[in-house]
């Protein structure tokens, strides 16, 4: 009797041992990325080849280390299909669908679900949820993970648009992908990973932290939101996901690092490259949103701006939503989170699917001419002139050598070039727009999209 249970524990052991199991990303329902090589990958405890088959084709990988990796053929948007994993026993996974999949990621004001949050609206959000049945839109939430160490695995499932599953899934990842699916009529996938109330380095690798902001002393010390600190949350829910494919991230945080804005261009410029890095996917495209206008907190709010707008003019393959004219003077989760999520999309597709007639960006500082005490100012992206939309057109300042700043009258000119100038300053040098607590954005290009804060300075405060 003991020889038999003997043999039974060395059956069981020797079946665990080979057991095959895929990344948690890979399930039923997913979707997988077109147009590139498709990284599939998991664990399997035992020094073996595995097989995996998709779309009649079948693909080998050795068990390295417990760890396996297979890189299928580009492929066209389709589905849906079948993915078969096999090693000493076999894993099916089905209603896979290819197409483009994008990382949504960030904190609160990318968190925040189509639904809205207790006396926080989402515009738009019941008719949104209500027409959201749509098979071609697939969407997966990465569970809040901290780690001292990076992780190889995260928790979640994928599930299909509907008004079940879109009720509690981030109102801007929603938007965005409903506006790419409807204009591209192929598969969308959005992995949601995102954290309330997290700053940048959270997100941002150790490796990263500890070489190049060895003497910043600013990180989170408060030991009740361990979430906050450096690393932790690339370590448990980004890290996870990689060598997974994906076209591109969308990235919409920044209000928990306005105290020590000094230090952002430098910390998300690197956060972006590492992420590139570690992917291994070259330059993907980038895109983020400005944070908006905010009646509490203090002008570190436009130091933030200026820091993100700054990332966009110095990362390549990165572009920038700006939310100047939606913001609430007394809430920090603006309701206009179609609108975010919109022109995140208008970004993606004019630069990376084709669409050229479009207009993507607000207008952005360009350069300014002095003649007495009138600046005129020149923008990018507004190749058909600026425009108010019928707003009254506020926000702007002016300062002379003293450095005092002056509340300005702009003005609209024919063919929609700006004007700026003060009767307190004579000998103006410095223009400021929306460069204050809070401010409702009034300046537009004609494509409706709003211009973002700015100055000409460069002093301190």
């Amino acid at each position: 009797m003991k020889k038999l249970i003997t043999v039974l524990i060395i059956l069981v052991c020797n079946t665990i041992s080979a057991k095959v199991t895929p990344n948690s990303l890979f399930q039923d329902n997913m979707v997988l990325q077109r147009h590139q090589p498709i990284a599939v990958f998991g664990k399997a405890t035992s020094e073996k080849t595995i097989t995996v088959v998709f779309k009649t084709k079948i693909y080998s990988a050795k068990v390295k280390n417990g760890e396996w990796k297979v890189f299928f053929d580009e492929s066209e948007a389709g589905g849906p299909f079948t993915l078969i994993i096999k090693g000493e026993n076999e894993v099916v996974l089905s209603n896979i669908l290819v197409g483009e999949v994008w990382l949504c990621s960030g904190q609160s004001n990318m968190e925040m679900p189509v639904i809205g949050n207790k006396g926080q609206p989402i515009n738009g959000s019941n008719l949104a949820i209500l027409r959201s049945e749509n098979s071609q839109i697939r969407m997966f939430k990465v569970g809040k993970k901290m780690a001292s160490e990076p992780l190889d695995a995260c928790k979640g499932e994928w599930s299909i648009a509907n008004p079940e599953t879109v009720l509690h899934y981030s109102a801007t990842a929603y938007f965005f992908g409903k506006m790419l699916q409807e204009t591209l009529n192929i598969p969308i996938g959005l992995i949601n990973s995102s954290w309330g109330g997290t700053p940048a380095e959270a997100w941002t690798p150790k490796d990263i932290i500890d070489s190049e902001f060895k003497d910043f002393k600013g990180w989170n010390t408060d030991d009740s939101k361990p979430q906050k600190n450096p690393a932790v949350l690339y370590n448990g829910m980004i890290h996870p996901l990689i060598p997974f494919t994906f076209r591109g991230t969308i990235w919409y945080q920044g209000e928990a690092n306005k105290t020590y804005h000094q230090s952002y261009t430098q910390l998300f410029s690197s956060m972006i490259k590492s992420w590139r890095t570690n992917w291994n996917q070259g330059e993907f495209p980038f895109y983020f949103v400005q944070i908006a206008p905010l009646g509490w907190g203090g002008d570190n709010q436009a130091f933030l701006r200026e820091a993100q707008l700054k990332t966009m003019l110095a990362v390549p393959n990165t572009g920038m939503a700006v939310t100047l004219d939606i913001g609430e003077q007394f809430n920090i989760h603006p309701a206009e989170k179609q609108k975010v999520g919109e022109r995140l999309a208008l970004w993606a597709l004019a630069k990376d699917y084709g669409y050229k007639s479009i207009q993507f960006s607000g207008p952005v500082y360009k350069s300014m001419r002095i003649k007495g005490n009138i600046i005129a100012i020149e923008f990018d992206y507004a190749p058909n002139g600026l425009t108010t939309f019928n707003k009254e057109l506020n926000g702007f300042k002016v300062a002379g050598a003293d450095k005092i700043f002056h509340d300005a009258e702009a003005k609209l000119l024919k063919g929609g070039k700006l004007i700026v100038s003060s009767d307190k300053v004579e000998q103006p040098i410095a223009v400021r727009y929306g460069w204050q607590d809070w401010i409702s954005g009034s300046l537009y290009n004609t494509a409706g999209l709003p211009a973002s804060s700015f100055r000409t300075d460069n002093w301190d405060n």
